[in-house]
Formats: C-alpha cells, structure tokens, sequence
C-alpha cells in the first residue's frame, strides 16, 4: 500500500508541476509537430511510398519529441537534490523509478494523442479506420520506450552533457522496440488486420516486461551513485 501511495505521490507531484510550468509537454510537442511538417513539405508522396515511410516518420516523431521530455523527468529532482528525499523514504527504491515512468508515459501518451490526428492529416489516413489497433501499438511501444528511457534519465541526471548522453545511451537499447512498433504500425495503416501483425505485437509485449523488470531492478543501484 505504502508502495502505491509513494508511486502515486510522485506522479501527482510531475503533473502539477508541469501543469505550472508545461516545460516538457510544449517542447514535446513543438519538436514532433515540426518533424511532422518537414516530412510533409519535403517529400512528394505517393500512395505506395506514403505506406512504406509514414510509419516511421510517425515513430521518428514520437521518439526523438519523446527524448526531450525524457530528458527532462530528473531535471527539477537535481536541483536543490530532492532524490535523496525520496530515498529516505521507508519504501523499494523501485517506487521511485515507476512513479517517474508512470508521470513520463502519461507525457508522451498525450503528446502522441495530439500529434495522430496531425499525422493522419498530413498523410491521408482515415483516423477511424485504424484508431483502435493503431492505439495499441503506441502504447505498447511507448511502455518500453519510456521504460528504458526513464531509467537512463537517471543515469544522465548527475551529467554535464545530458542532453547528449540521453539519446546516446537510449537509442541503441529501444531498437528492437522502435523496429517491431514500425512493423506493427505499417502492417496495421496499410489495411492488415491485427493477426497479422500479431508477432510485431507479441515482441512489444514482451520487450516491455523485460525492459520494465530489468530498468526497475537496476533503478535502485543506478540512484545511489
């Protein structure tokens, strides 16, 4: 119960403070509308190149926006040290790391609902056609990008090059993520059912449980340093 309450206690704490300061979700936001409008204006598309790209500019977008506002999740614990309040507190070290997800993912899910209907406009897609098994393949992918992401924020916090550091050390680790929710993306736009892309779905899931595990095990040992 403790464990809950203190999870609860830190998502409270990120969404009233971005509510004052909308810090990461105007960034978030801005950046993916902008790869959105390059690509729109850049590229001619087709209705067979449309199917083969969209998808990943969709993914470019969600990543890259996501990775600012990842940057952002320890900022305001490394100013005046707040962590080491938090890890006074008689709870698993653990609550920490899935409170900061759970405030993370709620950003980037809200960023990237923004953003679909900006995409789908932008590439002609029928919003109601693909809504529903679209939906599920980002928030699959966005549990295992986050995951990752929030715990290498951790690490990149006590840094210089932050900002730097983050996307370094986050993209390598998320491409089996990134590439399975490309897949799913592109199988499911381009009038597939969920079925057959049901091993792209299966690969999300099962990336999400062991990047979640393995980042909140290792959360403890990453925030002592």
């Amino acid at each position: 119960m403790i464990f809950l309450k203190m999870i609860w206690a830190i998502v409270w704490k990120d969404l009233l403070t971005e509510l004052r300061t909308k810090e990461i979700f105007s960034s978030m936001f801005t950046f993916a509308l902008l790869v959105m409008l390059i690509f729109s204006f850049a590229f001619s598309f087709g209705r067979e190149s449309r199917e083969l790209s969209a998808p990943g500019i969709l993914w470019v977008a969600f990543t890259f926006a996501g990775v600012l506002g990842l940057g952002r999740s320890f900022s305001l614990e490394k100013e005046g040290n707040p962590i080491l309040g938090l890890m006074l507190c008689p709870v698993d070290r653990s609550a920490i790391y899935f409170g900061k997800m759970v405030g993370n993912l709620i950003f980037v899910l809200l960023m990237e609902a923004l953003i679909l209907p900006i995409f789908v406009a932008f590439f002609n897609y029928n919003l109601f056609t693909y809504i529903l098994p679209l939906s599920l393949v980002i928030f699959l992918g966005t549990i295992g990008f986050v995951a990752v992401g929030t715990l290498f924020s951790a690490i990149a916090m006590n840094t210089r090059l932050r900002e730097v550091l983050l996307p370094i050390l986050l993209f390598p680790i998320v491409v089996p993520v990134i590439i399975s929710a490309v897949g799913a993306s592109s199988g499911i736009l381009s009038g597939k059912p969920l079925t057959e892309v049901g091993f792209s779905l299966k690969l999300l899931v099962v990336f999400d449980i062991i990047f979640t595990v393995v980042c909140s095990l290792m959360f403890e040992y990453v925030v002592e340093e």
